[in-house]
């Protein structure tokens, strides 16, 4: 994947992997709260990652790569979804200014994990990448971590989103779940006023 121009801002995700936790998160919640979970909505999603990846409303610029197996043609849970029709290409405005949206399949001779790794070490060569923001599953954690230890800049934030906190690294730590819940329509005081009856 080459890229003539990168912004400071930069989201990588696997999407696949997006897709599946909130699919987990829905289905728990649903059974929690007693009502439907509406599909999460890209744009929040999007927003509240780089809010926990220390970005501030302004205007900024962020690009959101999101990559996927090539038999997966959208998101089930999210909306909008369809790599292809709705994301691929697209951008949209927010409180933190303009967000652009590349998907990236997968292609036959090379595996997911292979073209994410590689695509964060391209990233990580880019001196224009000030915030990076990369979503993994823990199976490719230590790739994404060995690749962090040896490029990662002091003058980039880097923040790594995962579902449980990992091992070392030289990365900040969020957790995914709090932005899919957000993205999803699922309150703390909800769930408080739920445990609490």
């Amino acid at each position: 994947m080459n890229k003539e121009k990168w912004t400071e801002n930069v989201i990588l995700a696997d999407a696949d992997h997006v897709d599946n936790v909130a699919f987990d998160l829905t289905v728990n919640f649903e059974r929690m709260l007693g009502r439907r979970i509406p599909q999460a909505d890209m744009a929040q999603w999007a927003e509240c990652v780089a809010l926990d990846g220390g970005l501030r409303e302004g205007e900024h610029e962020v690009q959101i790569i999101l990559i996927h197996k090539n038999q997966n043609k959208q998101m089930k849970n999210f909306v909008p979804s369809n790599y292809d029709e709705e994301l691929n290409g697209k951008a949209f405005r927010g409180r933190l200014g303009e967000f652009t949206i590349t998907a990236v399949q997968t292609e036959e001779m090379v595996s997911k994990a292979d073209l994410l790794l590689d695509t964060l070490h391209l990233i990580c060569q880019q001196k224009e990448v000030k915030r990076l923001m990369v979503i993994a599953p823990d199976e490719m954690m230590d790739g994404v971590r060995q690749i962090l230890r040896r490029l990662d800049s002091d003058n980039r934030r880097t923040t790594v989103f995962t579902m449980q906190p990992t091992q070392g690294g030289s990365f900040r730590q969020e957790l995914l779940g709090y932005s899919l819940m957000a993205a999803l329509g699922i309150s703390a005081k909800e769930i408080d006023d739920k445990l609490n009856k």
